[in-house]
C-alpha cells in the first residue's frame, strides 16, 4: 500500500465517522420530528370536533339574535302606536284647555256680575236696615227730650 491509497483509507475512516456521528442527531431529529407530527395529528383530531361546537354555538347565536331582532321589531312598532296615542293625548289635552279657558272666560264674567250685584243690594239692605235704626232711635230721643221740656 503507497501513501496514497493510506490517506485515502484514513479519509474513507474520518468520512465513516463523521458520518456516524453525525448519524445519531439526525435520528434523534427524526424521533423529534415523528413526535411533532403526532402531536399535529392528535391537535387536529381535538380541534375538529371543537369547531363544530363553535359553528354550532355561532349558529345559535345568530339564531337568538334573529329572534331578539323580531322581538325589537315588534316592541318598536307597539312604542309607533305608543307614540300616536301620546300624540292624540296631547291635542286633546290642548283643546281642553283651550274649552277650559273659553268656558271660564265666558262664565266669569257675568259671574262677577251677579256676584257684584248681590253684594250691593246686601250693602244697601244693611245700610237701609242701619238708617231705619237711626230713625227710631232719633225719633226715641226727640220724644224723650219733649218730654223732657215737657215735664220741666
Amino acid at each position: 500500500m503507497d501513501a496514497g491509497e493510506i490517506a485515502g483509507l484514513i479519509a474513507a475512516g474520518a468520512f465513516l465517522m463523521l458520518v456516524l456521528v453525525l448519524a445519531v442527531p439526525i435520528l434523534k431529529l427524526g424521533k423529534t420530528v415523528d413526535a411533532a407530527t403526532r402531536t399535529i395529528n392528535e391537535l387536529n383530531e381535538r380541534t375538529g370536533p371543537l369547531l363544530g361546537d363553535v359553528n354550532q354555538s355561532v349558529q345559535h347565536v345568530n339564531t337568538a339574535l334573529g329572534q331578539v331582532q323580531v322581538t325589537l321589531d315588534g316592541v318598536n312598532l307597539q312604542l309607533a302606536k305608543v307614540d300616536t296615542m301620546t300624540s292624540h293625548a296631547q291635542n286633546v289635552t290642548a283643546s281642553v284647555a283651550n274649552l277650559a279657558t273659553v268656558v271660564s272666560a265666558a262664565a266669569a264674567n257675568p259671574l262677577i256680575k251677579v256676584a257684584s250685584f248681590g253684594y250691593g243690594v246686601r250693602k244697601a239692605a244693611a245700610a237701609r236696615r242701619h238708617a231705619e235704626d237711626e230713625r227710631e232711635v232719633r225719633a226715641t230721643l226727640k220724644q224723650r227730650r219733649k218730654a223732657a221740656r215737657a215735664a220741666r
